[in-house]
């Protein structure tokens, strides 16, 4: 008799057990409710988008959603905390540009991108090329000359490393042959007076930032710095419009589990996603935030950020040259 078939036998069914347990779990979902960390501080404009679709979702779902705001580090606190929890649908994170920044622009990370799998994309945010309302430049060809003609490096604002905004600040630079010098401040809001009083004669800005102040005629935006016209403000051409093309940079934000979430869940959590990103009332309340409505499904999500994570690597070689 072969001792080893008994062994061979439970080893089976005990695989089976956990594959049964495993997808009773995923029928079951959600038996519980759901936790979305968000990167960045509580009221802030992702923190509101997150909400804005949270709150559908879970309608949706027929489940409470928690949404819970851990800022720091570039959204590197966010992610290493998602990053250790438990692959069960339970624990998500509001996922943008830093997923794909972060690893290039830091050595001492403790995650990687490929401890997550992507559920949906639900937002873009335009940033925009401002100058204050009593810069001569009225175009950012203007910007360009007037700074080439400066006979000290004029600065920008940067409120924040690894940031889009920076980025594309950068970018920009290496583009129109400018040497920029970078003044910090603890995010974006902070520039805004020094914006305004023309202590700073330039910066890139998020829409939720700098729209209200270029609505109240304190600043002027030269440029909108994505791809494709803001119907917020349509008349601001794009940075390609003005002649800039490689300094192109887009925010968005969307959602990731913790790699190994089961596929029944993720596309569970992703028809939640389509039909909140559907509603009305959604819409609304995104653009109210300084976004725009842009869901992406889980495989054109996938494609996204994959070619957003090629386009950080080639951006990240410019600005190391």
């Amino acid at each position: 008799m072969n001792r080893r078939y008994p062994f061979q036998l439970l080893a089976a069914l005990s695989a089976m057990s956990i594959l049964g347990a495993s997808a009773l779990a995923a029928d079951a979902y959600p038996a519980k409710p759901i936790k979305i960390v968000v990167p960045y501080a509580a009221g802030g404009v992702v923190d509101v988008q997150t909400r804005a679709l949270t709150q559908t979702m879970s309608e949706v779902l027929k489940t409470p959603i928690v949404v819970e705001a851990k800022p720091g580090a570039s959204g590197s606190i966010a992610a290493e905390s998602v990053s250790q929890a438990a692959p069960d649908g339970y624990t998500l994170i509001v996922s943008a540009s830093f997923l794909n920044a972060a690893p290039l622009l830091e050595t001492n990370l403790r995650w990687s991108a490929k401890q997550f799998t992507p559920v949906g994309r639900f937002s873009l945010s335009p940033s925009y090329f401002v100058v204050p309302a009593t810069s001569p430049a009225r175009t950012v060809k203007e910007f360009v000359d007037m700074a080439k003609k400066s006979p000290k490096p004029l600065q920008y604002a940067n409120g924040g490393n690894g940031t889009p905004q920076h980025i594309a600040n950068e970018l920009f630079s290496a583009e129109a042959g400018l040497r920029l010098e970078p003044v910090m401040y603890k995010g974006a809001p902070p520039v805004i007076p020094d914006l305004i009083n023309a202590l700073i004669p330039m910066a890139v800005l998020p829409s939720s930032v700098a729209y209200p102040q270029v609505q109240g005629g304190k600043l002027r935006a030269l440029a909108n710095m994505s791809n494709v016209r803001s119907a917020q403000l349509p008349d601001v051409p794009t940075i390609a419009e003005a002649g800039y093309p490689g300094a192109a940079v887009l925010s968005w934000y969307g959602l990731h589990a913790p790699a190994g979430t089961p596929p029944e869940i993720i596309r569970t959590l992703e028809a939640a996603m389509r039909q909140a990103s559907a509603s009305t009332d959604v819409k609304q309340r995104l653009v109210a935030a300084g976004g725009e409505e842009a869901f992406l499904g889980t495989q054109d999500f996938s494609a996204f950020v994959a070619k957003d994570a090629q386009q950080w690597a080639k951006a990240v070689k410019v600005i190391s040259k």
